[in-house]
């Protein structure tokens, strides 16, 4: 599903209940195409950028860092809309979401809370990503904390921690799925299978079962003229419809210690589902009741950031924290390895213009075109040192990218006039 095309913006529409359509003129015109990135993985959540006329051939010293910024430990990725970029992080036991000019990564405001780091076999601090909607922006924090700010002031709207004043279990590395905006709702994967609030004023209006979470976020998908969402749990990818939270179907995935934490690929009537700890992957089909496998293998160990679908072929980071990650191509339909890249550690990736842009591990920025026909780079540049968990975000000529102790860079990759 992608929610934003090339010669027209789809955007959910609250009065409608569904999708409008919104052709703009500049777009049909102009063959360079910029975009924000309003939410975890980009406006379909899927971690593609339909921007081009960005610079996909870098030479030999790669594109300039615009702006250095540092926002506290932790692994939440960017949100970017008018000109601002929104993320979070972690320091003196608060956490901080940062509202940071674009082109400067000047601090132009920015809200503390009380958040133990939870340093739990990793570095801690901040996980989910902020999701802009119009003039608001949606946070959620690992301990239950919701918060809706105005985007501009940052004045708190509302906030509520779901924790303490529903109850919600918090699992075991805390809660780690960022906010879907569907219509009037704001959807988190808290509770066994979702819960949803009155994005106007935070009130509950579903819930799920009190039970562990997984730590994906939620994925919208339509089947029949419905919505759903697509969400891990501890034990299970479930489907729910998403304005009433009942559950379409579930699909039994039991990983390792719980960690069902990458989102799946949803491809028409197939899902694709992929974590890590040795578990492999598995396609579905969602047919009416229980999904169908297709085929199930461990071509494909997903275990934190999910991969990305170009067409008939899926890029993805295979293996786990404790070894040494390699990217692969593989093949939809049949699970076969097209190719592999070893070495490039627990980076996370997107797609822009059917180019990969991959930040490893190691803080290495990389540009390589998306084809099942091997791995060639385009570009490449060391941006940072440290740990480098979370997948860079293309936006309006700029590629952001940050490390787990929270220094942000910002490269220009706009191409000169």
């Amino acid at each position: 599903m992608s929610l934003l095309k090339i010669a027209s913006c789809r955007l959910f529409d609250a009065k409608a209940g569904g999708l409008s359509l919104i052709l703009t003129l500049g777009m049909l015109i102009d063959p360079a195409r910029a975009d924000d990135w309003p939410q975890w993985r980009g406006p379909g959540r899927d971690g593609v950028s339909h921007e081009t006329g960005w610079l996909e051939q870098w030479p030999a010293s790669g594109p300039p860092v615009v702006w250095k910024a540092n926002v506290g430990i932790g692994f939440s990725s960017f949100a970017v809309a008018n000109n601002r970029v929104y993320t979070a992080g972690n320091a003196n036991s608060a956490d901080t979401i940062f509202c940071l000019d674009a082109h400067s990564g000047k601090v132009l405001w920015q809200h503390s809370y009380p958040s133990d780091l939870g340093d739990k076999y990793f570095e801690g601090g901040a996980t989910a990503t902020p999701t802009v909607d119009g003039n608001r922006v949606y946070t959620s924090s690992r301990w239950g904390d919701v918060f809706c700010f105005d985007a501009a002031s940052g004045k708190v709207i509302w906030s509520r921690n779901l924790a303490t004043d529903s109850g919600l279990r918090v699992p075991g590395w805390g809660f780690a799925g960022s906010p879907l905006v569907f219509n009037n709702l704001l959807v988190l994967n808290m509770g066994e299978a979702g819960v949803a609030l009155d994005k106007q004023t935070g009130a509950t209006v579903w819930k799920s079962a009190n039970k562990d979470s997984g730590y994906s976020s939620p994925l919208p998908f339509e089947r029949d003229g419905k919505w759903f969402a697509l969400l891990g749990s501890g034990q299970a990818y479930i489907a729910v419809d998403l304005q009433s939270g009942a559950e379409a179907w579930r699909f039994h995935w039991v990983t390792q210690y719980g960690v069902n934490a990458a989102d799946p690929i949803v491809d028409g009537d197939r899902a694709l589902i992929s974590t890590g700890y040795g578990k492999g992957a598995v396609l579905l089909k969602m047919a009416a009741g229980e999904p169908q496998v297709i085929w199930k293998s461990k071509v494909l160990h997903t275990q934190l950031n999910p991969a990305v679908r170009v067409g008939p072929y899926v890029y993805g980071l295979d293996g786990d924290t404790t070894q040494s990650a390699s990217l692969k191509c593989i093949e939809l339909a049949t699970g076969a390895q097209k190719w592999e890249e070893p070495a490039v550690g627990m980076g996370g990736l997107i797609v822009a213009d059917g180019q990969l842009i991959l930040l490893t591990e190691r803080g290495e920025l990389i540009v390589a075109p998306a084809t099942p026909d091997g791995f060639k780079v385009a570009g490449r540049k060391q941006v940072l040192g440290g740990k480098c968990w979370t997948a860079p975000v293309l936006a309006n000529g700029y590629i952001f990218c940050r490390s787990a102790r929270g220094d942000v860079v910002c490269v220009d990759v706009t191409k000169p006039k």
